[in-house]
């Protein structure tokens, strides 16, 4: 039996009011529960809305599931006008991975997964490259190339909903360089995480780490967040910076870029993956 048997999640929303933890705490307890661990937040006393992430044991959880739902829905869904998600933590995500020629995020993916340190069962690679197939397939991992003609990207995003769409619960962007479509968020069914250098606005398009050095930047960081319609405009999930000095130059400064956003993408990924991210608008509550 793994560490995670019989351990659930469940995470709610909803407007903040009297009585909620202890309802939910009631109604785990009732079912035979025990809660491992419980998070909540507010966004204000009077008027907020309420988050909280509660983990607890019950015994046989597979099997008594409906149960447990049924006892949610009846007992704290309409009360509380909450919204709700009850996950299995037996249960890794499943997750594809989006890269073009760099590597290092997506290398740095396969070998925390390998190592056990993501929950997730990464499903496949995708690439509009072929670049990188020799190096994902040492870690046994289904490598997909499809490439994109920027006059008709349409037909690679139907190609890759038709190898994603009810296989996998998570994209990660591990440094993909495309823009995906309006229409292909809309289609593809799955939350995606996205990663990139954290200078924008200030240094956008190409060659960000030449224009960082010729304004003497001393701070390099990196930023995870959720893709919307607004390219690079959703809402973050985890940010971290690293000093730099006069003296690096712009080969040193990509490559402390490199170790942030491998750091912090791998963080984001298993954050979402352990149902640790409530997304509220455009920001997120991280427990």
């Amino acid at each position: 039996m793994t560490a995670s048997a019989d351990i659930a999640r469940l995470i709610i929303s909803c407007p903040d009011q009297h009585g909620i933890v202890a309802a939910v705490s009631q109604t785990i307890a009732e079912l035979g529960g025990n809660i491992i661990s419980l998070d909540q937040y507010s966004t204000g006393v009077e008027g907020g809305q309420f988050f909280q992430r509660t983990v607890f044991h019950l015994p046989g959880f597979a099997a008594a599931r409906p149960e447990v739902e049924a006892a949610i829905e009846s007992k704290l869904a309409g009360r509380f006008s909450m919204d709700w998600q009850l996950t299995d933590a037996a249960r890794p995500k499943r997750v594809a991975i989006f890269a073009s020629k760099t590597d290092h995020c997506l290398l740095d993916l396969l070998w925390r997964h390998r190592r056990g340190e993501l929950p997730v069962d990464i499903a496949m690679v995708i690439s509009n490259h072929a670049d990188l197939a020799d190096d994902v397939r040492t870690f046994g991992i289904p490598y997909f190339h499809v490439p994109v003609d920027k006059h008709n990207k349409a037909v690679a995003e139907a190609k890759h909903l038709e190898l994603l769409q009810g296989n996998v619960d998570l994209i990660v962007l591990a440094r993909y360089m495309q823009i995906l479509s309006p229409e292909f968020l809309e289609q593809v069914g799955a939350p995606i995480i996205n990663i990139h250098h954290s200078f924008l606005p200030a240094f956008i398009g190409a060659g960000p780490y030449q224009k960082a050095k010729d304004r003497g930047v001393k701070l390099i960081g990196a930023t995870a967040h959720y893709v919307t319609e607004d390219l690079d405009e959703g809402p973050i999930i985890e940010q971290d910076v690293i000093r730099v000095s006069h003296a690096d130059d712009v080969a040193q400064l990509t490559r402390y870029g490199a170790d942030v956003e491998r750091a912090v993408l791998s963080r984001a990924v298993k954050w979402h993956c352990e149902d640790r991210v409530i997304r509220h608008g455009n920001t997120t509550i991280v427990f």
